[in-house]
């Protein structure tokens, strides 16, 4: 049997051209895989959920656990909103910067543990925070081409794409707790209504406190310019008067001379259901009692849907040599 071997060369060479062509092309589109997060680097996010409150008012009815979300009222919980802006640094971390907005509530009605029931507290305040954050990525979005084909190099981003983080960072937050009184709200830092800046060296709270985020997050990329998602977090704050409780009752007569008869009334609205607590000459909490527990800061959270919309990225332009 004669064998041609131009026919064969020919053979090989086509066979050797297409082998080289498909493997070139099947890195090419790793390549594209692997970078395919440099596309949507830059994000403008926002969201829009709940939020609630972990402190010294309302809660479960027990004694309340240091951070537990058991001690959560879900009746108190309020809406959230947020909005900001994420830069990937590299495929797995990511640091963004968020404004938020929540309103927090806490109400002692609400609960049946005896002695909380009877102190009769509630409050609400609008907190406005300003957080830095960085995110560690556990899975990150895959290249492909729209019809999922393999060997070609129209690659694209997938629609399903997945994207999971946890993150933490620090916060600024501003807050102003309030109650009512004769259908009125009543900010509550200026009336002092557990002595401060009454008591020598007991100062007057700041209204303005630092927390430490923390959380986890999902999102599913819907195209090449939008997506959607999930996302729970939760702050360690470095305050214990975002209730505007924390210490013991002061001298209600006392409070009543240097604030006046709201400040005394709002500081103690007790139903009277332990006579041991009252004094008898004002009707009010005998001061020195325990109010609030300061060994416990306060905590909040929210749960929020998410979006976001990738920017375009500039391609850099190739510069010639002078040479």
């Amino acid at each position: 049997m004669f064998i041609d071997p131009m026919r064969s060369l020919r053979y090989f060479t086509l066979l050797f051209v297409l082998n080289l062509f498909f493997f070139s092309n099947s890195l090419f589109a790793q390549f594209l895989s692997k970078n395919n997060w440099k596309k949507k680097r830059q994000e403008i996010i926002f969201g829009f959920g709940v939020g609630n409150f972990l402190g010294d008012l309302g809660g479960r009815d027990a004694i309340g656990t240091d951070y537990s979300p058991i001690d959560l009222e879900l009746a108190l919980t309020r809406p959230a909103a947020m909005g900001g802006y994420r830069y990937r640094l590299s495929p797995n971390w990511a640091v963004r910067g968020e404004l938020n907005y929540l309103r927090l509530w806490g109400d002692d009605k609400l609960t049946k543990e005896p002695f909380r029931n009877n102190r009769n507290l509630y409050f609400r305040s609008n907190v406005f925070e300003l957080s830095a954050n960085i995110e560690y990525v556990f899975s990150r979005e895959k290249g492909g081409n729209r019809y999922h084909l393999k060997h070609t190099f129209k690659t694209r981003q997938k629609a399903s794409s997945f994207y999971s983080y946890i993150f933490t960072g620090i916060s600024g937050f501003y807050f102003n707790p309030k109650t009512k009184f004769q259908g009125s709200w009543v900010a509550l830092q200026p009336l002092s209504t557990e002595g401060q800046g009454l008591i020598p060296g007991k100062k007057k709270y700041s209204r303005i406190s630092v927390s430490i985020p923390m959380g986890v997050g999902v999102k599913m990329n819907i195209n090449d310019q939008w997506c959607v998602g999930l996302e729970a977090n939760y702050r360690l704050t470095f305050t214990d008067y975002i209730d505007d409780c924390s210490t013991v009752y002061y001298d209600n007569h006392a409070l009543n001379l240097a604030k006046g008869p709201i400040a005394a009334a709002l500081a103690d609205p007790n139903q009277g259901n332990f006579p041991i607590q009252i004094d008898p000459t004002t009707g009010k909490t005998r001061d020195g009692l325990q109010r609030g527990d300061s060994r416990q800061n306060d905590a909040y959270m929210n749960l929020s849907i998410t979006g976001g919309y990738y920017l375009k990225t500039k391609k850099r332009k190739k510069t010639r040599s002078k040479f």
